[in-house]
């Protein structure tokens, strides 16, 4: 094992095996239903958790991992080897997850802890933990390693279509009557990140639409630049998944690891079913 570690949260979207492969190791958002608490992605998934939404018509509530989960986690990378970590979080002005890490390694003052706000969400965040990861298996050191997540962050874009408002308005964000009148006008909210925040781009309707926007944002965003990594994202609807990636391939080249992710339960439960998304990184 390295002696450098990658920490980040599940917030990441990074698959388990990728993560396993990589030794990155990832600290769980809560996902809570009145009194029972599940772990992002290790106890809870997109099918069970929208059963019991459906069932029951309530969101759970997410909470950001705290200060001692995180100090767990540095605490465990210590006492097996671990010389120094770096820690990557999902963006600051989204979540209070970074706040907690920042909180946990001051308590460390003695260790080697760096924590890079990766600005982005899902396999943005992910892929920015999984290229300092990379680096440190070719040998960087660590403020290499360190330096090659955060040259991620400005060529790394993200992009997504709700199916629904359904779940805008169960969690408060819209009221029923807009999401009625949404969804029988069949409105697809674009959402994407920018400045480090979660930003509702624009509304339109239908999702050939909604799909063939993605597409030419995405293809705006990086230019002719070539694409370096690149994540689908869906949340219970892999089969439209397919059908983005069947067209965004004739505007945008896509690598051949392009990977196809689902939306992981504690980010999905503010977008509803049905979501697409995209992960583009350009080259530099």
């Amino acid at each position: 094992m390295n002696k450098i570690h990658v920490i980040t949260d599940t917030d990441s979207n990074l698959p388990l095996d990728l993560a396993k492969q990589y030794e990155i190791v990832q600290v769980p958002i809560t996902v809570q239903f009145g009194d029972e608490s599940f772990a992002d992605i290790y106890e809870l998934d997109n099918p069970t958790m929208f059963a019991r939404i459906d069932k029951t018509g309530k969101l759970p509530t997410t909470a950001a991992p705290s200060p001692a989960a995180f100090s767990t986690a540095f605490q465990k990378a210590f006492e097996s080897g671990a010389e120094s970590i770096i820690c990557v979080t999902v963006g600051s002005a989204v979540s209070r997850t970074y706040e907690s890490a920042l909180v946990a390694a001051n308590e460390m003052p003695d260790r080697k802890i760096t924590i890079v706000d990766s600005e982005h969400v899902s396999m943005a965040e992910g892929f920015i933990a999984l290229s300092a990861a990379e680096a440190l298996k070719a040998g960087a050191s660590h403020d290499e390693a360190v330096a090659a997540a955060r040259s991620l962050i400005p060529r790394t874009y993200l992009y997504g279509a709700l199916s629904t408002l359904k779940y805008l308005a169960l969690g408060g964000r819209v009221s029923n009557l807009a999401a009625n009148m949404g969804n029988l006008l069949n409105i697809k909210p674009i959402l994407t990140m920018k400045d480090g925040k979660l930003d509702l781009l624009e509304k339109v309707r239908t999702s050939k639409v909604a799909m063939a926007r993605l597409v030419e944002l995405l293809s705006n965003a990086v230019g002719n630049r070539q694409i370096e990594r690149a994540a689908i994202l869906q949340v219970i609807n892999e089969s439209g998944a397919q059908e983005f990636i069947s067209q965004l391939q004739k505007t945008v080249k896509l690598p051949e690891n392009t990977m196809l992710v689902d939306f992981c339960p504690g980010l999905s439960v503010h977008t509803g079913v049905g979501l697409i998304g995209c992960v583009l990184v350009a080259k530099e």
